[in-house]
This record gives structure tokens, sequence and C-alpha cells, in this order.
């Protein structure tokens, strides 16, 4: 077991350390991506970082904006220099860090867990792999299928994108302090979709606007976005968002002309 009394985990930033060296080295072994450099996300108290610096041929950054958790890893990684950033990953300008592609990893802030993926979409391009911890239910909603009740809109923008694994649950028993919730390890790996066949700022808003009722049809729940009347007697709009994959969003997007708003 892994235990560190020089860091206290801070609520208000989400931070629950992890403390099962097997499960550490589990996550970073989840790392398939070829790529040379390496972002960690909130590396606390260096559980991960102790793996990852020891990677062979590897570009090692860190991203962590609590003050006592980067004295930390000053003192203990010196070797990372200027590769330790005392910065907030959602402020930062990632091309900053590198111009080449990275793999994200990292026990993710559940607070911001959202924020994170919504972030790794703009950087699709330079993201080919992402191995993170999450909540649970975040999780199971990410690599959930259309049909399955945890399905939505982060499901279906991510998978647009990326295959999702969901690799393995981890128990609340193995943190400090403990969560009040389950976690799991998920991978995000890129996909061969460069681009939508679609307009993609349109698109998000049919998904959003789709799973904002999504106990309704979408004859209902997309009124106020433009379709010809014709197209909506479609077959499609008798179903609900959760029953649509990402072709038939895309479908839906191409016959969007306009908002009514």
């Amino acid at each position: 077991m892994y235990y560190n009394n020089d860091v206290r985990a801070k609520k208000r930033l989400g931070q629950h350390f992890l403390t099962d060296l097997d499960i550490a080295k589990r996550i970073v072994d989840s790392l398939t991506s070829d790529t040379k450099t390496i972002i960690e996300v909130g590396p606390g108290t260096g559980v991960l970082t102790q793996y990852l610096i020891n990677l062979p041929d590897k570009d090692l950054h860190l991203i962590e904006i609590d003050e006592e958790s980067v004295i930390y890893l000053q003192s203990h990684y010196p070797a990372l220099g200027n590769n330790l950033h005392a910065v907030d990953f959602l402020k930062i300008e990632l091309s900053d860090i590198t111009k080449e592609a990275f793999a994200l990893i990292g026990n993710f802030p559940y607070n911001i867990s959202n924020q994170i993926l919504f972030k790794v979409l703009d950087y699709k391009d330079s993201i080919p792999e992402v191995v993170g911890m999450f909540q649970k239910e975040v999780a199971q909603r990410i690599a959930s299928k259309p049909g399955k009740k945890d399905y939505g809109i982060l499901s279906v923008l991510l998978q647009a994108f990326y295959d999702i694994e969901y690799l393995f649950t981890v128990d609340a028993t193995v943190f400090n302090p403990p969560p009040k919730v389950q976690s799991a390890v998920i991978r995000l790996r890129r996909n061969a979709c460069k681009a939508l066949a679609c307009d993609e700022v349109m698109f998000k808003k049919v998904v959003k606007t789709a799973f904002n009722q999504r106990r309704k049809t979408l004859r209902n729940s997309l009124k106020s976005l433009a379709f010809s009347e014709d197209f909506r007697k479609e077959i499609i709009f008798d179903k609900r968002p959760e029953q649509l994959g990402v072709n038939e969003f895309v479908f839906l997007t191409n016959h969007l002309t306009e908002s009514k708003d």
C-alpha cells in the first residue's frame, strides 16, 4: 500500500489519493499508445508518476494545480524540471506544452471530469489515447452503448471520435480519503474518424438538445430545431435519444438547416 502524509487531500479540488500501488501500476500499464509524450493530469503525490517516469523514451509532463502537491513533486521528482506545470488543466493551452501528439493519463478529479473530457474533444487530433480514473457512474456513461440507460451526451460526443473500453472497477477503500462512490478506469483510443460527415457544431447542438429531454421522443425533444415537415415524418423521430448511435445523429444533423430560436 502507498501512503503519504506530506500532502493533504483538498475537498475543493476533488482530491482522493490512490493508495494501492498494484492498481497504480495497472493504470499505467493500460497505456498502449506509442506517442513519445505523456501528460499526466492531477498527479497529487505521484502514485502514477513513479511508474510513468520510468517508461523508456518518454517525455513526461505533469499538470498540477495544488501548490502543496507541486512542492512535493518537485522534491521527489527533480528530474522533471520544467516538465512539471503548476497550472489549471482546464485553462492551459496544451499546445503550449507540446506540438506533438500525446497520451493523456490521470486519476482525474471527479468534480471536473466532464470538463476534462470536453477538453479532450477540443484536442482530439492531438490525443490518440486517454487512460483515466473516473467516478464509476461517469465511466459507465462514457462507455455505454445506444439503448442503455447510461447512454448520454458525452457517450455520443466521445464515441464519435474514440473507441472506449471500461477496463476495471476500483473500490473506494483504496483511496485516502475514501470517496463516497466507486471508481473505474477507462481507456479511450482515437478511432479512424478524422471529421464527422456533418457540421460538428450543429451535431453537438442536436445531441445536447435531444438529451435535454431524454424521456421524450425526438419528435418532441427536437421541436426547437428546424426540420422540414416531410422529414419530421421519418420513423427516426419516433425514437428516444438513447436509441440513436453516432451515425443517426449525423443523419439528423445533415437534415437540420437552422434553429427556431
